[in-house]
């Protein structure tokens, strides 16, 4: 395709129609231009490919594909090669139904335990979700297939999410929201940005400037389509002029008129126009090149799901060595869930399955099964029940099969409660007091409460796993799979814990970001709140040992980079996996800061008694956080905690490096400035450092105390202004200050 000449041959009708889709889930075709038509399907779980008719909340059928683990199971996994798998796997069933596009991966943060579409989402941690989103972007794209990251941005909830409105501030957006977004864009250069629903900041994502060009385009380099997610355009015109190139669902001319209107009033103008029609042909042009396979493998696809599905569980528990189970001993499987087990979430990502498995079928000689529940079922059935206790009494352990049914979560709702049904809550409750030997294998899309958790034996986390579920859980529970996933979210107490609670979802179609940046494990480990289970936790069938932490230098500089090495070993007799997780502790600041943060990870293959050492490499980004005042990423000087453990609140090693800073924060100095705000500056403290400590120690004497302290923090709080009331400068030497100051910081700034 020549997109020059065809966009000369182009009426101004014809380019209006470009940027509306043919259909549900096509864009649209020219045959006189030779601009074919080319499809694009949900989504990161799976292919969803529909015929003639669509739907964006998988009620219609769609073809036979394999439903692969939710991302948050696949987040668990905190393996970014096996993304990588999952991604490449996606694009070859692509290619075989001739798609062009693959809607996702989901990049939104879990903010609230509560939003019904986290299953699709990866964690509540930027920089695990961003890691894990642009491998799989990578995967999907080498196959020449494009990838469609999604919901930009602040998409956390589903109540109202075709009105609501996130206020964020610029800190939290950036350092919080985006960052999983920048990272994929810059490190895997997608082939698309689907726009959200929602308003952020009072501006529709759909005709958000600053969230569609100057941020994703002029900051961050994206070159690709931007689109709308299905139905979210408002304004068309004015959406163009934002930066938004494709509207979808396309069939009607609603679109294209409102296009016109505005060019002839003078709204919109035909180079905005062209910039739209040139993207989205270059995105055509890009899906034509892609080759195309003659039939999807789905058997081999439901070979990694089942593998998938295991290297993403989490062990959460496990005492007294219950798992792994015994390989023919008697063993109660009890719960709906064993024979017909949740695995995949609702909506939009929903797989019309060729092939899944269920625990029962797959479970060896030697299990007895018991009901327990009826997935429908909301109060406890007694009858059930005690059939239940008797099996589970009569085995050597019983698994008890539990979680949350599709209707509990899903796209287009938001649950109300952390809690599973009380029919299998109460079942838990019942057979762990029968047999001490019981295990939980959870089946959910996001955290529940666990009123059982401290009267269980052992608790396997499996998330939704896919078509693989039943193979993947008996090799787990036997032994024949070691666990090791970690969590890559945290598991609260209770619900009211939750940074967000008083502000999930809202009012008024409101929804206030007042937890800041405080989200998720940075908000529990700041307040010292107990948890369930913490972000990172995961166990093994085996165990592992950390040491020899050691750092490159003592101390680097921004442009710089440091190097960080440690030794794990496999202390057990298995062989096993870790994830390696290492976490920055930044000192106190201007800002108030997480006590840590995430920001590099590792997983490591050991056969028992093997060591292996682990090298990080971290730059200024990494002990950055987003500074209102410069509008980027910024590192104030200061030793900053390197912390390497096995979760965010099982740190092994710790170290310290300085790091030193080259810029400074642009601070104006005026007369109502405080000296606190001064003495921030290196030039302000040079200047009146020795002035302050002056002051404190008089105020000290003339008040008989030696508290010089005391005095320095409360004088510190006197603005310059006062300095002139209480006679101590003249009204021209504050002037004359003032203009020192302010010219050493735009000084400071230009070097």
């Amino acid at each position: 395709m020549d997109i020059k000449e065809i966009m000369e041959q182009m009426t101004l009708e014809e380019k209006a129609e470009v940027c509306s889709g043919g259909d549900f889930w096509h864009t649209r075709a020219f045959e006189r231009l030779g601009v074919p038509a080319v499809m694009m399907t949900d989504g990161p779980s799976g292919l969803r490919k529909q015929g003639e008719g669509g739907d964006h909340l998988g009620m219609l059928e769609s073809v036979p594909a394999v439903c692969f683990p939710s991302s948050a199971a696949v987040a668990s996994s905190f393996d970014t090669a096996l993304a990588g798998e999952l991604g490449a796997e996606l694009g070859e069933e692509c290619q075989a139904e001739d798609v062009a596009l693959l809607l996702g991966p989901g990049l939104n943060i879990k903010r609230s335990p509560l939003c019904g579409r986290n299953f699709e989402y990866y964690s509540e941690d930027p920089v695990l979700a961003g890691e894990m989103g642009a491998a799989l972007v990578r995967g999907v794209q080498s196959r020449g297939v494009g990838s469609c990251i999604k919901h930009f941005a602040c998409n956390n909830q589903e109540t109202g999410r075709m009105v609501s409105d996130s206020a964020v501030d610029e800190r939290t957006l950036h350092e919080v929201y985006l960052a999983p977004f920048e990272t994929v864009v810059k490190r895997a250069r997608p082939w698309a940005v689907m726009c959200a629903y929602n308003k952020v900041n009072g501006t529709y994502c759909a005709e958000n400037r600053l969230l569609l060009t100057e941020i994703l385009r002029d900051d961050w380099g994206f070159d690709g389509m931007v689109v709308t997610d299905w139905g979210a355009v408002k304004d068309r015109a004015l959406g163009i002029r934002a930066g938004l190139d494709l509207e979808m669902p396309g069939g009607t001319d609603r679109g294209t008129k409102q296009i016109l209107a505005a060019l002839e009033d003078g709204s919109l103008t035909e180079d905005e126009l062209d910039l739209a029609v040139e993207n989205v042909l270059s995105f055509v042009e890009k899906a034509q090149a892609g080759s195309r396979a003659v039939a999807p493998d789905l058997e081999r696809g439901y070979r990694l799901a089942v593998r998938m599905a295991a290297r993403s569980a989490v062990l959460l528990k496990n005492e007294g060595g219950t798992l792994p189970l015994a390989e023919g001993a008697p063993v109660a499987l009890i719960g709906d869930f064993a024979r017909d087990p949740r695995y995949q979430g609702g909506g939009s990502s929903h797989v019309n399955s060729a092939k899944r498995s269920n625990p029962l079928d797959e479970a060896p000689a030697g299990v007895v099964f018991a009901q327990g529940y009826r997935e429908a079922d909301e109060e406890p059935d007694r009858a059930l029940i005690d059939e239940a206790v008797a099996v589970a009494r009569a085995a050597d352990a019983a698994v008890v099969f539990a979680g949350l049914p599709e209707r509990y979560e899903s796209e287009g709702f938001d649950r109300t409660t952390l809690d599973m049904p009380a029919a299998q809550n109460a079942l838990i409750a019942a057979v762990a007091a029968a047999q001490p030997r019981t295990a939980v294998v959870l089946m959910n899309g996001a955290p529940v409460t666990m009123p059982w958790a401290d009267d269980v034996a052992a608790i396997l986390e499996m998330y939704l796993p896919g078509d693989g579920a039943g193979e993947a859980m008996v090799n787990l529970l036997y032994g024949r799979v070691n666990p090791s996933g970690k969590l890559a979210e945290t598991f609260p107490v209770k619900l009211a814990d939750n940074p967000s609670y008083l502000n999930f979802p809202g009012e008024d179609d409101r929804t206030e970001y007042r937890e800041g940046v405080f989200v998720g494990y940075r908000y529990y480990d700041a307040k010292e709140l107990p948890v369930r289970y913490p972000f990172g936790h995961g166990l093994s069938y085996t165990t592992f040992a950390y040491s020899d932490l050691t750092l490159g230098a003592d101390a680097f500089t921004e442009g710089g980079e440091l190097s960080c090495a440690l030794t794990v070993t496999n202390t057990g007799t298995r062989a096993g996996e870790e994830v390696v997780q290492l976490y920055v502790a930044p000192p106190a600041g201007m800002r108030r800061r997480p006590v840590r943060e995430l920001k590099r990870f590792a997983k490591v293959v050991l056969e028992p008694g093997e060591s292996a050492r682990v090298t990080f490499t971290l730059d200024a980004r990494a002990l950055s956080y987003y500074e209102p005042l410069l509008h980027a990423f910024f590192a104030e000087s200061g030793a900053y905690g390197i912390e390497v453990g096995a979760s965010s609140r099982d740190i092994r090693l710790h170290a310290t490096v300085a790091f030193t800073a080259t810029r400074s924060l642009p601070r104006v100095i005026s007369a109502y400035s405080t000296l606190a705000d001064v003495l921030a500056i290196p030039a302000g403290a040079q200047m009146l450092g020795p002035v302050l400590e002056r002051m404190a120690a008089g105020a000290g004497v003339a008040a008989g105390s030696d508290d010089v302290e005391g005095a320095r923090a409360m004088l510190a709080g006197i603005q310059l202004s006062s300095l002139v009331g209480f006679g101590m400068i003249g009204e021209e030497q504050l002037e004359g200050l003032i203009a020192q100051l302010n010219a050493a910081q735009a000084a400071a700034q230009t070097e």
